[in-house]
């Protein structure tokens, strides 16, 4: 799954354009170098979002094509 439509699939940012504005900006880093919004996500992938004053970064567990509100936040664990 492209990088853009994961972020907004497990509503880490919450449109798909503002996700593909954010990796042109190089403001989304996945593990250790700045990504393109075309970027293939994996699992086991550590994503940093740097957008806004506190920096986010989420390890990867599950890839899929959909969510819902709920299980969402399933998809990712938070890393310090």
């Amino acid at each position: 799954m492209r990088l853009d439509k994961y972020l907004k699939v497990t509503r880490l940012i919450k449109r798909r354009t503002v996700a593909n504005d954010a990796c042109d900006a190089e403001k989304i880093v996945v593990n250790g170098k700045v990504a393109r919004a075309s970027y293939d996500v994996k699992v086991g992938d550590i994503i940093e979002i740097n957008m806004g004053t506190r920096p986010l970064k989420v390890k990867v567990l599950t890839v899929t094509e959909h969510a819902t509100k709920d299980n969402a936040a399933d998809n990712y664990t938070v890393v310090d």
